[in-house]
């Protein structure tokens, strides 16, 4: 008997929900920043990431690059990936990716903020032998104007820590595009 795999099935739909997610995110912004990353992953992990995307348009929801006008970025550690990264997760059902963000932020932060629109839109490639997909991945610029000391209340407990950064450390995910954006938006 023969098998019918069915991943290309959902890497299509994965990438039409991509399609629309996209020209959603680049018709409502402007003045944005945009990046590609590429990820070459197990046939579990493709599965589950294609599912997210094809439910929502990105493999992993949406985030808030948290600033303040001195030009400090909130990260928060996540334990998971053991590094510091800018918070954000997958939206509910009933969410944006806006509200998302908004919320992930409170959660993982303990802080609120003015947002000021997208800050960047990736685009996440994802490959698994002869299979491929890709979603988006857009942040948000959010200002926070006052003192307030970031305290994470993650529900997911993933996250344990949350500090401000003028240097950011070296084990910070996409370091390289929050430099490139803080220069870009900031400066």
């Amino acid at each position: 008997m023969t098998t019918v795999d069915d991943l290309w099935y959902l890497a299509t739909r994965a990438e039409q929900r991509a399609e629309q997610a996209h020209h959603r995110l680049v018709d409502d912004h402007e003045g944005f920043l945009e990046h590609c990353h590429s990820r070459r992953v197990s046939r579990s992990r493709f599965r589950t990431l294609a599912d997210r995307i094809a439910d929502c348009g990105g493999p992993f929801g949406a985030h808030s690059v948290a600033y303040r006008p001195s030009g400090e970025l909130l990260l928060v550690w996540h334990e998971g990936v053991d590094m510091w990264v800018v918070p954000g997760g997958e939206p509910e059902p009933s969410e944006s990716f806006r509200e998302a963000a908004e919320r992930e932020l409170a959660e993982e932060a303990g802080v609120t903020a003015s947002y000021d629109g997208l800050a960047m839109n990736v685009r996440v490639d994802v490959r698994c032998d002869d299979y491929s997909t890709w979603g988006v991945l857009p942040l948000f610029a959010a200002r926070v104007e006052d003192d307030a000391t970031p305290e994470p209340a993650d529900p997911d407990g993933e996250i344990t820590d949350a500090q401000w950064f003028d240097d950011l450390p070296e084990n910070t995910r996409d370091r390289d595009d929050l430099l490139t954006w803080r220069e870009y938006a900031l400066e």
